[in-house]
């Protein structure tokens, strides 16, 4: 095998002899492509886009998106709002805010937003998904708390059976009830299509479109318009236009891809921009080295099509398995049939994590490869901004 540099020159990226590991690595060409993809494909076919920042928490990365088109930024909680308010001030909270913590954060961050407004003129706005009537409650007194309007987005459950309203005729109600309360604007519906896979049949695509189409014919026939009807995720993402009625997508892991979306066939190993790059620490037997990155830098997530596959991919030795995790080691197995190159203590190694959101939420920084910069190799370290932010 060659040296650890030349092996990691050749796979992916140089790194100097004194990198940090375990550490996350992102190659900012990778990036912008898939970046620039995403955005072709929703312009082609009159999608807005309105990615998820949950992937990246990245301020940088999210001023990249809005630069190429995206309408707005997608947020799990209000904290990772906060951040990102300074990437976009047309924020979609995709996630029900309750808590009277949560709440007045987000009258708060309305407040910073109209005093923007006075000063700049320019407009900002933020958008609440739900799938209550207490949430909408909760939402519409902080509007009223505040004096600002708070866009609500009535979450209908399409099949992935996690939030959402169940029901057609619960979910009309809702949303009736919504677009009557002052402090409020009915500004759509959203949906989480996470049980459709890239292969799924015409049938199930139709399901979809159907579980969409009967609430907004019913609320049309309450003359109730549905602006914004959002959907989406990066394994649906470019087969979003099998279901006309969307008008907007949130996908969120296709800015770095990982080794689920490959699995999926989503995304191929050259899409993959981030990765953790780790040493070998100990070769305990011929078929078994450990690695320094473990649960705290990889996460235990398994991966989504063959749970038992391991822990990521182990890019340099494609025939290698990351079996088991603790806190701070990556056990690293062979078959007992593997006759090819094995690594030494102190090689590098390359690994896709199987989810890379999680993965980034681990870290405090990651390194952004940029060949046309030439300072320190072309890594330039940044931090993970909105790393933590569960509130």
């Amino acid at each position: 095998m060659a040296s650890s540099r030349e092996a990691i020159s050749m796979d992916w990226i140089p790194l100097p002899e004194d990198h940090p590991t375990p550490s996350l690595v992102v190659d900012a060409l990778t990036v912008e492509r898939n970046l620039t993809r995403m955005q072709q494909y929703c312009d082609e076919h009159r999608l807005s886009l309105r990615p998820h920042t949950k992937t990246h928490k990245s301020i940088r990365m999210a001023k990249r998106q809005i630069a190429l088109g995206a309408k707005g930024l997608t947020v799990a909680k209000v904290g990772e709002a906060e951040r990102m308010s300074e990437a976009s001030r047309d924020l979609f909270l995709a996630y029900p805010a309750i808590g009277t913590g949560r709440l007045q954060r987000l009258g708060s961050l309305l407040r910073d937003f109209a005093e923007e407004s006075h000063s700049s003129g320019t407009s900002g706005r933020i958008a609440v998904g739900i799938d209550s009537l207490e949430a909408a409650e909760r939402i519409a007194q902080t509007a009223r708390n505040v004096g600002l309007p708070i866009g609500i987005m009535v979450d209908l459950d399409v099949g992935f059976h996690r939030t959402g309203v169940e029901s057609s005729a619960q979910a009309v109600e809702l949303c009736a009830w919504v677009s009557k309360q002052s402090g409020l604007e009915f500004r759509g519906l959203m949906c989480f299509p996470g049980h459709i896979l890239p292969a799924a049949s015409t049938e199930a695509w139709g399901q979809y479109h159907d579980a969409i189409a009967g609430v907004v014919d019913r609320l049309g026939s309450l003359g109730i318009d549905v602006p914004v009807i959002s959907g989406g995720s990066t394994p649906t993402a470019k087969e979003s236009h099998r279901n006309p009625i969307l008008n907007e997508i949130r996908p969120g892991t296709y800015i770095y891809n990982d080794w689920n979306e490959v699995a999926l066939g989503v995304a191929s190993i050259d899409d993959c921009a981030a990765r953790v790059v780790a040493t070998v620490v100990s070769v305990p037997t011929k078929n078994k080295f450990i690695l320094d990155a473990g649960s705290k830098t990889l996460s235990s997530d398994r991966h989504c099509v063959e749970p038992e596959s391991g822990f990521g991919k182990v890019v340099d030795y494609p025939d290698a398995k990351v079996s088991r995790l603790s806190e701070e080691h990556g056990e690293v197995i062979f078959q007992e049939t593997y006759a090819g190159p094995r690594p030494k203590v102190g090689d590098r190694v390359w690994i896709i994590p199987n989810h890379i959101c999680v993965c980034v939420n681990l870290q405090n920084s990651f390194f952004l490869y940029r060949q046309d910069n030439p300072e320190h190799g072309g890594l330039e370290e940044l931090a993970v901004d909105a790393r933590g932010m569960l509130v």
